[in-house]
């Protein structure tokens, strides 16, 4: 899921410095705008956006409400979080623990627009020896350290009546995981696609634990800073027309949608059947009234919660005196933490419109 060269721990530090920065500063209040930059960064779920581009998509929407928006990509996932946090993208995918920890925890008022999938299996947990979990009970586990793969193994391994004390992490860049794991010293892994099943097929190799089993709790959303989507709606709108409409084609069975799917494989640089596969455990929200419906349900907030809490126990909050330091707001004026300190917010505003046709 995370598409990070850099070291995660780097980011907390940054966070850290931008979240006490934060308690003495205010951003400058948006303007009304007609050009707006959005960054992306490789992964399955992410792709419908440059492909959107490609096919005209973008600008059919962005001409219907009089604005210009660049879909941008980067190809390391943690810089586009933190060009996005530091003001040179308006608006980029990311998952909701880096919405969280990065941008956030950093002060950046944040607004998760389109809540587009979850990872349905797309992270897992591998083990060279083992049938199952509890083998892992003293190993050595390379991962990316306070990255959505350690939330993963904390999860599983909480599951499996363990914690992380059970294990040695080992942090590991994503770029050098596969090799790494390929190493006959390597005892186990966490990853996601397209590394995860790489992997995977590696001999002796067996597949413990993944996110299919947390679903809903890994989500992968497109966010935009909240001045700016105040003070531009017609933004959200657009961005909301171009993802449904994106979505909808490539779900189609007919070679039209193979086209697409084909078109977004090429972006990745997988072949169709590759990104097939990783579609195949990415549930998307396909249905805005499903989106909707996930993100008013009370189990966001539950889920949210576990992720706050784990972020704030490995660090990644510097400077709070408590997880609640970072407010985290819901659609209905629900929060979780302090409620005058929210700087991540689920808006269902522009998913509603889609769903109700009123794009």
């Amino acid at each position: 899921m995370v598409k990070s060269l850099h070291r995660v721990s780097t980011i907390a530090l940054l966070g850290g410095a931008l979240f006490l920065a934060s308690c003495s500063s205010s951003q400058d209040p948006a303007k009304p705008r007609t050009e707006f930059n959005i960054g992306w960064s490789i992964y399955a779920g992410w792709m419908p956006w440059p492909y959107a581009q490609q096919a005209g998509i973008v600008k059919k929407w962005a001409d219907k409400y009089g604005i210009k928006i660049n879909v941008v990509q980067v190809n390391d996932y943690v810089e586009s979080v933190n060009q996005y946090t530091a003001g040179k993208f308006d608006g980029v995918t990311v998952t909701n623990m880096d919405a969280l920890t990065i941008p956030a925890a950093g002060g950046k008022d944040t607004s998760a627009i389109i809540v587009g999938d979850y990872s349905n299996g797309n992270d897992g947990v591998l083990l060279k020896a083992g049938d199952s979990l509890s083998a892992i009970r003293g190993k050595q586990v390379n991962l990316v350290e306070l990255s959505v793969s350690h939330y993963l193994l904390a999860r599983g391994l909480e599951t499996a009546g363990m914690s992380l004390k059970d294990v040695k992490t080992v942090n590991t860049a994503d770029a050098d995981i596969v090799a790494a794991f390929s190493s006959p010293d390597a005892q186990a892994a966490v990853a996601w696609n397209p590394q995860l099943t790489a992997m995977r097929g590696l001999p002796g190799v067996k597949e413990v634990f993944n996110s299919s089993q947390i679903p809903g709790e890994i989500l992968d959303l497109l966010v935009v800073d909240t001045a700016t989507i105040k003070a531009n709606p017609n933004l959200g709108k657009a961005l909301a027309g171009i993802w449904y409409e994106t979505i909808a084609l490539m779900q189609r069975k007919d070679a039209e949608g193979a086209k697409a799917r084909a078109a977004m494989a090429k972006l990745a640089g997988a072949t169709p059947e590759a990104y097939d596969k990783q579609l195949s455990t990415t549930y998307l929200y396909v249905d805005p009234k499903a989106a909707v419906a996930a993100t008013t349900a009370p189990t966001l907030m539950t889920n949210m919660k576990r992720v706050r809490d784990f972020s704030y126990s490995k660090g990644l909050f510097k400077g709070a005196a408590s997880a609640d330091a970072v407010g985290i707001g819901f659609p209905g004026n629900k929060a979780l933490g302090d409620p005058q300190k929210v700087t991540l917010r689920f808006d269902t505003t522009f998913m509603q419109s889609a769903a109700d046709g009123k794009l």
